[in-house]
C-alpha cells in the first residue's frame, strides 16, 4: 500500500518520542555515536509536519553502523543503506506509515550534518518562513494523500530556498568543536599509572584553526586537563589566541573548566577574558572567561 501522507498541526510530545528513540539509538551505536539530534518538522515547534520524527546521528564509522544493522532490525528498523544519498545511512521504522527515521554520517560529512541543524535551526527563528512551510506542507498533503514522491517534489523549491538561506545565516562554530571533541575522545589505558581520554577539548584559534585533546589521569598526580592539553598543541603549532573552547565528558554533556584551566587561558593573552566557554551544548549557551574569573589578580 502507498505511504499516506499526512499532515498535522505540531504536536508538544514529538520530543519525548525522540528522546526515547535517541536512548536506543545510542545503545546501539555505542562508543561510535559521537552526537545525535532531532531534526525536520518535528523538531521545530509550531511547525505542522507529518508526524514522523526525524533524527540525526553522527558517527565516527559508518562501517561500524554497518555491523550493528541487525541491532536495529531487531528494534524494528529497516536498514536502507545510502538510500538516495551518497555517505549516509538510512533506517525507517513503520513501513508505509512510518514513525521514525534515522539518518546517520560521518563526523567529516559537514555538508550534509550543517544543512540539516542550520534548516531546523532556521525554522525555529523564522515565524513568517514557519508559518509558509506549514501552509505549502497542508495543501500537497491534501492535493497528493498517496503519493509520497509528489508531496515531497511539491516542497522541492521552498526547502531548497530556506535551506540556502539558513546556510548563509548559521553559525556552525559550536557543532564543529563539539564533534571535534568528540572524535579524540575514549577513555584508553596507558599504563597501570595513567588513563586518558575520559574528557576531551576542541579550542578554536585566532587563526580559525581547531585543536583538540584529551585529559590524562596519573596516579603521580602530574596529569593534564583535557583543555591545557589542547592549549599545549595550539601552542606546539605556533599559536596562543583562543577564541572558543569547549570540553565534553564521557557522557558527552559539556563541563566547565577547571580553576587551572581558567587560570592558564587568563594568561595566554590580554584580550583573554573574551574567550567563549560554552555552557550547554544543546542551547548554544556560553560565558566569557572573564566572568569566571573576576578581579583576576593581575
Amino acid at each position: 500500500m502507498p505511504q499516506h501522507v499526512t499532515v498535522i498541526n505540531y504536536d508538544p510530545k514529538w520530543p519525548s518520542e525522540y528522546a526515547k528513540e535517541k536512548e536506543c539509538i545510542t545503545r546501539i551505536l555505542k562508543d561510535n555515536c559521537l552526537s545525535v539530534y532531532h531534526i525536520g518538522s518535528t523538531s521545530v515547534p509550531g511547525l505542522a509536519a507529518k508526524p514522523i520524527i526525524d533524527i540525526m546521528a553522527v558517527v565516527r564509522s559508518l562501517a561500524d553502523v554497518d555491523a550493528v544493522a541487525a541491532e536495529f532490525s531487531a528494534i524494528g528498523y529497516e536498514y536502507m543503506g545510502e538510500f538516495g544519498i551518497k555517505g549516509r545511512r538510512y533506517l525507517r521504522k513503520g513501513g508505509d506509515d512510518r514513525t521514525q527515521q534515522i539518518h546517520i554520517f560521518e563526523a567529516d560529512d559537514w555538508n550534509n550534518i550543517i544543512r540539516h541543524l542550520a534548516f531546523c535551526d532556521y525554522m525555529r527563528n523564522h515565524e513568517k518562513e514557519r508559518n509558509q512551510y506549514a501552509k505549502i506542507k497542508k495543501e500537497l498533503a491534501q492535493k497528493f494523500p498517496y503519493d509520497i514522491d509528489g508531496y515531497c517534489n511539491g516542497k522541492e523549491k521552498f526547502v531548497r530556498r530556506m535551506e540556502e538561506r539558513a546556510l548563509a545565516q548559521y553559525d556552525a562554530t559550536w557543532d564543529k568543536l563539539y564533534i571535534f571533541a568528540r572524535k579524540v575522545q575514549n577513555k584508553r589505558v596507558i599504563s597501570p599509572f595513567i588513563e586518558a581520554g575520559s574528557v576531551s577539548s576542541a579550542i578554536l584559534s585566532a587563526k580559525g584553526n581547531i585543536y583538540t585533546g584529551v585529559c590524562i589521569d596519573a596516579a603521580c598526580s602530574l596529569g593534564m586537563c583535557a583543555e591545557r592539553n589542547a592549549i599545549a598543541n595550539m601552542i606546539t603549532n605556533g599559536e596562543s589566541k583562543i577564541v572558543k573552547v569547549v570540553a565534553v565528558m564521557s557522557d558527552g554533556k559539556v563541563v566547565m573548566p577547571c580553576g587551572a584551566c581558567r587560570e592558564l587561558m587568563i594568561q595566554l593573552d590580554k584580550a583573554a577574558g573574551e574567550t567563549e566557554i560554552l555552557c550547554d551544548y544543546e542551547t548554544k549557551r556560553s560565558v566569557r572567561l572573564k566572568s569566571l574569573i573576576p578581579q583576576w589578580w593581575n
